[in-house]
């Protein structure tokens, strides 16, 4: 039945549509059980009834029209129970009911299974027999593997609004109902506007592999769609808003780099002379790359992968002559795709856009870098959308709750434009408050300061009136190198840091890679990375790294005083008494050199559950603490927040985690130290008032979220 299981999900997934995908479901079901009727059942929410969907065996006639109560019959029971029934004489059971409509009266057993999504009943798959007859336990296992696999499936056509298509119940002048998608809220905010739809420029894997018959032309023929390419993303690159930050507009630098002749280029050229021809040769180096990315554990490094793709579509659109077409964008654009890109996005006048929708990608990936910097809101990984229904389609994008509303209704409307001019108006209102200090009325005084891993939010920091820098990830400019850098490369990127914000502080955590974070010239396999060797872990275990990186720091520092120096991933107080050691040494080695630097400020992430139960024998050990909630948040619940299966589990304000912050500050202040919080909580207006109460001393978050924090 494996081999029946796998065809049945192919032959779906290989639909035109869902209607057709449902027909083949209860077909092929039949066919593998060898009985008389498949028939599915799926559920009409909003009117709390069992429709029949699709059927083999009953009259197709009645396909949309029948309708049974959610407690109705043995359909109604396998609801109620939410498991299997399976009756040798349905007649004789007392929930049987005898649908007039149906015509199932020629039918004695009866096996129904649930279609159960994310907890919630969708569904019900039946099969009836003429006869009596007892199916069997692998029957049964089938069935409810089938309706497994078919749960999210029908659980996503409910929720776009396919279902009420298909059923055609409507009454005249009934109520227009809108259709919600979710997804990953990657930049906040309201867009409401039309969907233009983008498609992949040309399909890599499609090309074969094919000898050259003139290497010389096939040369040609690439050294011109490689410059075409290079002409296309300076174009770009020429488009984009001069307002956008540095780090942003330097993406596209990073395009034409990976386009240099040096680079894939270079490679690409060596595998037609060794006579390949060009679209062959180009799909086996981007293919490599891709692989060699998508491989990686950090989630930012693995959405590289998609960059690479998109470059290697567009040297492909060129070497297949395809002329790139130039889209009409209305004035209020929402960009849609089953992979928008960055270049799409760039595509796309800046006035124009006011939303992004990617049936892929992450809030790493670079389309949502690249909005974010925009400011306009984008959600990501609404995965199972059918964007080809959606061109033109009005949409309503929610980036703070990663929400996607199809055709809204207008009462829908009017709610989000009210709410988006309340924001336009709060953005203009915290502009006044960018150089006062974040203080209640009662004259309780708090700190904000940024999260960063590049210099170049310096400026940006100015502008949302930051305090400092609460956390910078030295880790970033490791991942951007192929080998660890040196001490003075070192010391140069944090003095321009430190000289940028003096005198304001800036707090340098130390290398923290692994889990997520790994670098490409220092590979880390393990099972479970998240649990493994990671941050101070790994630095405690290679002191040669972790004293260059101490040292470059401390000589950074030298007449400035602004540093801070943050150890990440703390298990308990021995590990911090190690590294205390190690900074110590590092100290003394710098002062016997002629450097009269001071020690700085030593604070502990406390991230781990461990850390939190101990945070009073660690703070006896350092200067402040320092709380990171999404990793203490994921740790304490044991949920990963990017897996959709669960990422509804993660919850900030759960009461464990709560408790746990508590703990954590009444430790810090019975030792008379300051606390601070980073990540998701510190940049929730909500939880801000919540954690301000509990005493935490400082908060820093992503530059966008500071503003509304103070409003706060």
């Amino acid at each position: 039945m494996l081999t029946n299981l796998r065809q049945i999900v192919q032959e779906v997934n290989a639909a035109q549509d869902f209607k057709q995908a449902m027909q083949i479901l209860v077909s092929r079901v039949r066919e593998t059980i060898e009985t008389q009727a498949c028939s599915l059942f799926l559920i009409d929410q909003k009117r709390k009834q069992f429709v029949l969907m699709s059927t083999v065996g009953l009259s197709d006639k009645l396909v949309g029209k029948v309708r049974l109560g959610l407690d109705q019959g043995l359909i109604g029971l396998v609801g109620e129970r939410a498991e299997p029934v399976n009756i040798r004489d349905a007649p004789s059971h007392p929930k049987y009911y005898l649908s007039p409509k149906l015509g199932d009266d020629k039918f004695k057993s009866f096996l129904g299974v649930p279609i159960i999504h994310q907890r919630q009943l969708v569904g019900v798959l039946v099969v009836q027999e003429g006869e009596e007859r007892g199916f069997d336990e692998s029957e049964e296992a089938f069935m409810v593997t089938v309706s497994a696999q078919m749960a999210g499936i029908i659980a996503h056509a409910a929720a776009t609004g396919i279902l009420e298509k298909l059923w055609a119940y409507k009454a005249r002048g009934a109520r227009k109902e809108s259709h919600t998608v979710k997804g990953i809220p990657a930049v906040p905010g309201v867009g409401i506007g039309n969907a233009v739809v983008v498609y992949p420029l040309a399909d890599l894997a499609a090309v074969p592999d094919k000898e050259a018959k003139d290497v010389q032309v096939e040369l040609e023929l690439f050294n011109q769609a490689l410059l075409a390419s290079r002409q296309d993303i300076e174009e770009l690159s020429a488009r984009l808003p001069e307002s956008l930050p540095t780090a942003e507009k330097a993406l596209f630098e990073v395009y034409l780099q990976i386009l240099d002749d040096n680079s894939i280029g270079k490679e690409v050229r060596a595998l037609i002379e060794d006579g390949q021809w060009a679209q062959g040769a180009l799909r086996r180096v981007i293919n490599k790359h891709i692989a060699a990315f998508e491989a990686m554990e950090d989630s930012y490094l693995r959405e590289r992968a998609d960059d690479l793709r998109d470059l290697g579509r567009r040297v492909l659109s060129h070497l297949q002559s395809s002329k790139q077409s130039v889209s009409e964008y209305p004035e209020q654009t929402i960009l849609v795709g089953d992979e928008v890109t960055a270049s799409a996005l760039a595509a796309v006048p800046s006035d124009s856009l006011v939303g992004v929708v990617s049936a892929s990608g992450s809030k790493n990936s670079h389309v949502a870098i690249l909005a974010r910097a925009l400011g306009v809101p984008a959600v990501m990984g609404t995965k199972g959308l059918s964007v080809t229904e959606l061109d033109g389609v009005q949409l309503i994008v929610d980036g703070y709750y990663g929400q996607v509303y199809l055709e809204p209704t207008q009462r829908l409307r009017k709610q989000y434009i009210a709410l988006a001019k309340e924001e336009q108006q709060l953005d203009a209102d915290l502009e006044q408050l960018r150089d006062l200090p974040a203080q209640t009325p009662d004259n309780y005084q708090v700190s904000l300061f940024i999260n960063t891993g590049l210099n170049e939010d310096a400026g940006l920091s100015s502008s949302v009136g930051a305090e400092g820098i609460g956390l910078f990830r030295t880790e970033v400019p490791f991942m951007l190198r192929d080998s660890f850098p040196t001490e003075e490369e070192q010391r140069v990127l944090y003095r321009q840091l430190l000289s940028a914000f003096h005198p304001r502080p800036v707090i340098m955590r130390t290398l923290d890679v692994g889990g997520d974070k790994p670098l490409p010239y220092f590979p880390i396999e393990e099972a479970n990375p998240f649990l493994g060797w990671r941050g101070l872990r790994i630095t405690l275990d290679h002191p040669e790294v972790f004293l260059v990186q101490l040292r470059a720091m401390l000589k950074a520092n030298h007449e400035l005083g602004n540093l801070r120096i943050l150890f990440p991933m703390v298990t308990n107080p021995s590990e911090v008494d190690d590294a205390l050691r190690l900074l110590a040494r590092a100290h003394k080695e710098i002062v016997d050199e002629g450097f009269d630097v001071p020690m700085p400020l030593v604070g502990v992430m406390l991230e781990v559950p461990s850390a939190v139960y101990m945070a009073g024998s660690i703070a006896k050990r350092v200067d402040y603490l320092s709380v990171g909630s999404n990793d203490l948040t994921q740790y304490l619940l044991a949920v990963d927040r990017n897996n959709s299966h669960v990422s509804n589990i993660y919850d900030g304000l759960n009461p464990a985690v709560l408790m746990s912050l508590m703990q954590a500050v009444q430790s810090a202040h019975n030792e008379a130290k300051q606390i601070s919080i980073c990540g998701e909580m510190a940049g929730d207006p909500a939880s801000v008032i919540l954690l301000m109460a509990m005493g935490f001393n400082a908060f820093s978050m992503n530059a966008t979220s500071l503003p509304r924090i103070k409003w706060v």
